[in-house]
């Protein structure tokens, strides 16, 4: 899962991206109003972690640019403006939560896992699509109730593709979701294919359904109306 981390103070920056990449997200950084704004334009992200407080603009001003530019994504706001107002007038923009500082990581890694799971898995702990389930907090994945091993990118890439099944996911899509600013080196995304057939590969030795479908010069589709 991504996350982009908007917040100018380095220390918090440090302390917050260890902990969540521990965690096993892929946390992104933008130090400023103008940087965030131009991220949430390119990339898409499961959840924002949003300090109000921002260098170049203000972060109540960013969430309205997010619900316009990404209404799905979930945000987080983490202030130390502590202050009723503010907390009510991000929430009235359509923040999700807010989190005042100082914070417990753990508290925080907790309230993100329970915003991505409302907002992509309906709010589940365990997800089931039919002979699959899928335990993400433990990164765990069965097939017909047995463990099958996954690597991380792989494990990353069938929990994206469940949470997008039946839509067609261009390549793009995959590398920016698992890469994140790290897909910009590459000249091209060929690559993900290798990702996608040994995941395929694994699956299909658990026999599991074929659901993975590849779509000719545009992507991918984990299609589970068969």
């Amino acid at each position: 899962m991504k996350i982009l981390l908007v917040e100018d103070e380095i220390e918090m920056q440090k302390s917050i991206i260890h902990y969540l990449e521990l965690e096993k997200f892929k946390v992104e950084v933008a130090n400023d109003f103008e940087i965030a704004f131009e991220k949430i334009q390119l990339y898409e992200y499961d959840c924002i972690l949003l300090d109000i407080t921002l260098p170049k603009g203000n972060g109540l001003e960013l969430i309205k640019s997010i619900k316009n530019i990404r209404p799905k994504t979930g945000i987080i706001i983490i202030s130390a403006k502590n202050s009723l107002d503010d907390k009510i007038d991000g929430l009235n923009l359509g923040a999700d939560d807010y989190l005042p500082k100082p914070f417990y990581l753990p508290e925080l890694n907790a309230r993100i896992k329970a915003l991505i799971r409302r907002n992509t898995f309906d709010g589940v702990d365990v997800i089931t699509i039919n002979e699959i389930t899928i335990y993400p907090d433990e990164r765990k994945a069965l097939i017909h109730d047995l463990i099958i091993n996954l690597t991380a990118k792989e494990f990353d890439l069938l929990l994206y593709f469940i949470a997008n099944k039946n839509r067609v996911i261009q390549k793009s899509a995959l590398v920016e979701h698992l890469w994140g600013d790290n897909a910009d080196q590459f000249d091209n995304f060929d690559f993900i294919y290798n990702h996608v057939k040994n995941l395929r590969k694994k699956l299909l030795a658990a026999e599991c359904s074929d659901y993975i479908q590849s779509l000719y010069g545009v992507g991918y589709t984990f299609k589970t109306q068969l």
